[in-house]
C-alpha cells in the first residue's frame, strides 16, 4: 500500500508499507519510502526535502510526540490505513481554511496598522503645533517637494502660532479650572432650579394653610345636639389635601439635598423655618377643625344615665360606629388627612434628629422635644378621642379620690366599651393612610392609659409623697401606697390584654420596649425617680415586719427530724438531687423568706423598662434578702467561740443555718438562670461600663455571701468537732507504753482481730465522734454533709499520723496490732457512707501497711531507700504508696521493733 505525505516546499513523499515484526508501531517499522516530487499539498511531517536518490524517512523515535500521537491516534491497526485518503482530504480542508484565516488576519492587521500611523502623525502634529519644544515630534517626510525633512530642525516657536500656551499649562492649571468653573456653574444651575422648586412648594403651602384660616374666622362652631355636618368642610379638606401634598413635596427635597448636598445647610434650615411657622399654625387648625368635626358627631358620648336608659344597656353608645353615610366620608376622609400630616411631621423630625447626630449642631431643634415626640407613639386622632372623655372624667375622679379602685374601674371599662370602634372603624381608615405597623387598638388602650397617669402624676401621687416625706409613715399611707401600685399594677395587665391584636408588632427591640413603656401607667415612675425609690423602701419595711413576726415564732426554726429515717449500716445511697426545701432540711422560715421576696420581684418585673426593674429589685428585694442572711449570719456567730465541746442544741441551729443558706443559694441561683434576669444582668454592666469584668449572676454577691456562710459554718463545726475528738483522746495518743509493751506470748504474731477490743482511752473519742455525725447525718443536707464527713475524715487522718506513727515510738507487735484494732474500729464510724472507709484515710492506712510488714521485707526497704536515688524514688511506688513520703515511710520502718 502506498501512503503519500507532504514534506516541506510543496513536495509530496509516497511510503510503500510492508509488513515487519518490530515492538514498536507497525506504522514505523514497516515503512518503506520512495519520494516523487510533484505540487500536490498533503499532510506536512516536517522532513526534509530529498535529493536526488530517494532516502529513508527517520525512525519512529526521531519524530515529535505530538506526531506520534496523531499517528497512533488515527492508525491502531493495518484496516485503519485504507482511511487514509479521507483523512488527507480532511487534513487539506483544515490547512485550506486555516490559510484562508491567516490572510484575513494579516489584511486587518495592515488596515489597523495604517490607521494608527495616520492617527499618530496627527497627533504628533497637534502637539508640535501646541509646544514646539515637543521631544516626540518627528515629522514624516512630506511625499511633495514642500515637506519638511526628518533631519530638518524644529521650526522657533514663533513660527507656530503666537501665544499659544503650551500643553503642560493646559493639563495642570487651565483644564481643572475649566472642569471647575463647569461644575460651579452646574452646581449654581442646581441651586437655583432647587431654589425656585422649593419656593413655588413652600409658597402653596402657605397659600393653602392661609386659606385655610381665613376660612376659619367665618366658621361657625355647631352645638353637639345638631347631626348636621358644618358647611365649608369640602372646601377646607381640599385645601387641607393640597397643603399635606405640598409639605410631602418639600420633605422630598429636603431629603435629596440634605442627602447629596451637605454644605446647602441654609437653604435647609430657611426652608425648615418657614415650613414650621407655617406647621405651628396649620397642626392646631386641623385639630380644632377635626374636633369640631368630632362634635358634630355627637362625641363625646355621655357617661351616665338615667336609670331607665342604664336598663336598656350596659355599654356606652359609640357615635364611630353609629355614624353613616355622608358624616362617615367626610370624618374618614379627615382621619386619613390628619394622620398623613403625623407622619409627614414624623419624617421631618426623624430627619432633623439626623442632622444634629451627624453635624453636632443643636440650633434648629432641641434634643428634649425631638426625643419626647420620636419616642412618642400616640396618634392625634386618637388623643383628639381621648380629651373630650378626659374633661368628663375629671369630675367622677375627684369623687372617688379616697376610692381609686372605682377610677381605675371606669377608664377600664370605657376603654373595652370603644374598642369595637377602633377595630372596625378606625383601623380600617388608618391601612388606608399606609402607617404601617400602627394599630387603633394599641394606640386607643396607650391614650387611655396616658389619661391616667396624667392624673395619677398630678393629684394622687403627689399627696402621698409628700406624706411620706414628712415621715408620717403611718400603716394608712402605706396601705394607700401598696394599694395604689397593686390597682396599677393589675390595670396594666388587664390593658395589656385588651392591647393585643393581630396586627404585626414592630421590628425592632428597643421600639417594641418604648412602645410597651407608652402603654404602661407604672411608666410614671421613669420621670419620678424619687417615688420609685419610696414604693422600694415601703415594699421593703413591710418585708421586714413580715420577717420579724415570722422569727418570733420560734417555730420557725423548727426541724422535723422524726420523718428522718434512722442511722443504720443498710441504708440505700441517698440521692443528692435537691429540689424542694425539705430536700434541704431547710427551716420553714426560709419558706415564708423566698415567698416574701419573689413578691417583690414579681410586682418589679411589672415596671416597663429595665433600668427601672434593677433600681427597684436592688432597693426592696437585695436587700430584704442580705437582712435574712445576715440573721443567719448572728446565729452561725456561737460556733466560733467552742473550744472544747459543742452542744447538740448548738450543733443543730448551725445545721439548721446552714441548710437554710444552701436552699437560698440554690434558689437563687435558679432565678439567675433566669432570661429575665440575664438580660437586667447585662443591662446593669452596661450602665455602669462594666462590660470588660461582668456580673456572672444577678445575685452573684448574694450567692457568694451565702457560699461564704456555708464554707465558715462546716470549718466551724469541723474545727469544734476535731478538738473534741483531740480533747477526748489525748491521754491516748500520750500513752505511748501501749504501742512499746510487749507481750512475750505473743511475739512477733498477729493476733487475731477477734481476740483485740479497742484501747479504753479512744472509746470515748469514738463514741463522740459517732454520736456527733449521726447528729450531722439526720440534720444536715446531702450535699453539705458529704463534704462535711469527707473533710472531718480527712481531719482525722492527718492528726492520727502525725501524733502516732510518726512520733518517736518504738511500736511491738502487740502495739502494732491493737493500733490496727483501733483504727479499724475509726473506719466502721464511716463504714455507712462508703464502701471502703480506709480510702479517706490515706496516711493512716499506708502507715498501717508499713507498721505490718514482715521482717525481711523492712532491711529490704531501708536497703532500698539506701542505695541510689532513682531506687529510692521508685520504692515507694512498688509498695504502693501515694501520700506517705519515703522519709516518713523510713521513719516508720526503723521505729517498728523486730524480734530477731
Amino acid at each position: 500500500m502506498i501512503f503519500t505525505f507532504a514534506s516541506q516546499g510543496n513536495r509530496t513523499c509516497q511510503a510503500l508499507l510492508l509488513p515487519k515484526t518490530s515492538p514498536l508501531p507497525f506504522w514505523s517499522s514497516y515503512l518503506r519510502i520512495q519520494w516523487k516530487w510533484s505540487l500536490k499539498s498533503t499532510v506536512e511531517i516536517g522532513l526534509k526535502p530529498p535529493m536526488e536518490a530517494p532516502a529513508p524517512l527517520p525512525s519512529s523515535s526521531a519524530l515529535s510526540c505530538r506526531l506520534r500521537r496523531f499517528l497512533d491516534d488515527h492508525f491502531k491497526a493495518l484496516e485503519d490505513l485504507s482511511t487514509a485518503p479521507s483523512l488527507v482530504a480532511q487534513l487539506n480542508r483544515e490547512c485550506g481554511d486555516l490559510e484562508t484565516d491567516l490572510l484575513c488576519l494579516r489584511k486587518g492587521l495592515s488596515v489597523a496598522t495604517s490607521t494608527w500611523l495616520s492617527r499618530s502623525d496627527d497627533v504628533r502634529r497637534t502637539l508640535r503645533l501646541l509646544d514646539p519644544g515637543f521631544e516626540g515630534y518627528n515629522p514624516r517626510p512630506s511625499r511633495g517637494s514642500g515637506g519638511l525633512s526628518p533631519k530638518s530642525p524644529a521650526p522657533p516657536y514663533g513660527e507656530v502660532e503666537a501665544g499659544l500656551p503650551s500643553v503642560g499649562r493646559i493639563l495642570q492649571v487651565e483644564l481643572p479650572l475649566l472642569v471647575k468653573e463647569v461644575g460651579r456653574i452646574q452646581t449654581v444651575r442646581s441651586y437655583a432650579e432647587t431654589t425656585l422648586k422649593l419656593e413655588a412648594l413652600v409658597g402653596e403651602l402657605e397659600d393653602a394653610t392661609f386659606a385655610i384660616m381665613s376660612h376659619s374666622r367665618n366658621y361657625i362652631l355647631f352645638n353637639h345636639s345638631n347631626a348636621s355636618i358644618p358647611s365649608g368642610s369640602g372646601q377646607k379638606q381640599g385645601k387641607l389635601m393640597l397643603a399635606i401634598t405640598s409639605m410631602k413635596n418639600i420633605e422630598e427635597i429636603l431629603a435629596s439635598v440634605a442627602r447629596r448636598r451637605p454644605l446647602w445647610n441654609h437653604l435647609v434650615m430657611a426652608v425648615d423655618s418657614r415650613v414650621e411657622n407655617t406647621f405651628s399654625l396649620l397642626r392646631p387648625q386641623a385639630l380644632m377643625d377635626h374636633r369640631a368635626l368630632l362634635a358634630s358627631l355627637g362625641w363625646p358620648p355621655a357617661l351616665s344615665k338615667s336609670g331607665l336608659e342604664w336598663d336598656k344597656s350596659l355599654e356606652i353608645p359609640n357615635p364611630l360606629v353609629l355614624m353613616e353615610g355622608e358624616k362617615k366620608e367626610i370624618y374618614s376622609q379627615s382621619f386619613v388627612e390628619l394622620c398623613a400630616l403625623q407622619h409627614l411631621q414624623a419624617q421631618r423630625e426623624e430627619r432633623l434628629l439626623g442632622l444634629l447626630e451627624n453635624q453636632k449642631r443643636h440650633k434648629l431643634l432641641s434634643h428634649t422635644n425631638l426625643d419626647r415626640q420620636t419616642c412618642d407613639y400616640s396618634l392625634w386622632t386618637i388623643d383628639e378621642l381621648v380629651h373630650p372623655i378626659a374633661s368628663r372624667m375629671e369630675y367622677h375622679f375627684s369623687r372617688w379620690f379616697n376610692e381609686p379602685k372605682f377610677i381605675f374601674a371606669l377608664v377600664y371599662k370605657i376603654t373595652r366599651d370603644f374598642m369595637d370602634g377602633m377595630d372596625n372603624v378606625l383601623q380600617p381608615l388608618m391601612d388606608q393612610a399606609r402607617l404601617v405597623g400602627s394599630s387603633a387598638r394599641e394606640a386607643w388602650v396607650s391614650a387611655m392609659g396616658k389619661l391616667l397617669t396624667k392624673y395619677l402624676e398630678r393629684q394622687v401621687f403627689p399627696l402621698l409623697a409628700k406624706t411620706y416625706d414628712a415621715r408620717n409613715q403611718t400603716m394608712d399611707v402605706t396601705s394607700s401606697w401598696l394599694q395604689l401600685v397593686d390597682l396599677m399594677i393589675s390595670f396594666d395587665k388587664r390593658m395589656k390584654v385588651l392591647a393585643a391584636s393581630v396586627t404585626p408588632l414592630m421590628g425592632p427591640l428597643s421600639e417594641f420596649e418604648e412602645f410597651s413603656r407608652s402603654l404602661s401607667i407604672l411608666s410614671i415612675f421613669n420621670e419620678h425617680s424619687n417615688w420609685l425609690q419610696t414604693w422600694a423602701e415601703i415594699e421593703l419595711n413591710v418585708a421586714d415586719d413580715k420577717l420579724k413576726s415570722e422569727l418570733e415564732d420560734e417555730r420557725s426554726w423548727f426541724i422535723d427530724f422524726r420523718k428522718q429515717s434512722e442511722f443504720s449500716h443498710n441504708k440505700e445511697a441517698e440521692s443528692f438531687l435537691l429540689s424542694a426545701r425539705e430536700d434541704y432540711k431547710a427551716p420553714p422560715i426560709v419558706d415564708s423568706v423566698i415567698k416574701i421576696a419573689w413578691s417583690m420581684i414579681e410586682r418589679g418585673q411589672a415596671l416597663p423598662s429595665k433600668p427601672m426593674k434593677i433600681q427597684f429589685i436592688r432597693c426592696s428585694a437585695n436587700i430584704f434578702l442580705k437582712h435574712f442572711f445576715t440573721i443567719l449570719f448572728e446565729r452561725c456567730q456561737n460556733i466560733k467561740f467552742m473550744a472544747a465541746s459543742i452542744g447538740d442544741d448548738e450543733l443543730l441551729r448551725v445545721a439548721g443555718a446552714v441548710n437554710a443558706a444552701r436552699f437560698c443559694e440554690s434558689v437563687m441561683r435558679e432565678w439567675s438562670e433566669d432570661v429575665v434576669f440575664l438580660e437586667m444582668s447585662a443591662d446593669e454592666d452596661e450602665q455602669k461600663g462594666n462590660c470588660q469584668h461582668p456580673h456572672v449572676s444577678f445575685f452573684e454577691d448574694e450567692i457568694n455571701y451565702l457560699v461564704e456562710l456555708e464554707i465558715d459554718c462546716l470549718e466551724g463545726i469541723m474545727s469544734a468537732l476535731l478538738l473534741e475528738f483531740d480533747a477526748l483522746c489525748w491521754c491516748y495518743v500520750q500513752n505511748i507504753e501501749q504501742w512499746e509493751d510487749e507481750n512475750i506470748e505473743f511475739k512477733n504474731e498477729m493476733l487475731d482481730e477477734e481476740l483485740m477490743t479497742v484501747s479504753p482511752g479512744f472509746v470515748e473519742a469514738l463514741d463522740m465522734l459517732k454520736d456527733r455525725i449521726n447528729i450531722l447525718k439526720l440534720s444536715l443536707n446531702s450535699q453539705d454533709f458529704l463534704d462535711l464527713w469527707r473533710s472531718i475524715a480527712g481531719g482525722l487522718d492527718h492528726f492520727i499520723f502525725r501524733s502516732i506513727p510518726l512520733r518517736d515510738i518504738k511500736f511491738s507487735c502487740q502495739g502494732v496490732n491493737q493500733f490496727r484494732t483501733d483504727m479499724k474500729t475509726l473506719f466502721l464510724v464511716f463504714s455507712s457512707f462508703c464502701a471502703r472507709p480506709e480510702a479517706f484515710f490515706p496516711f493512716t492506712s499506708e502507715s498501717l501497711k508499713l507498721l505490718t510488714i514482715h521482717c525481711k521485707d523492712a532491711d529490704f526497704l531501708l536497703e532500698m531507700v539506701s542505695k541510689s536515688e532513682s531506687e529510692e524514688e521508685e520504692c515507694p511506688r512498688l509498695l504502693g504508696l501515694s501520700h506517705v513520703t519515703i522519709s516518713q515511710a523510713k521513719l516508720i520502718v526503723r521505729n517498728r521493733k523486730f524480734v530477731r
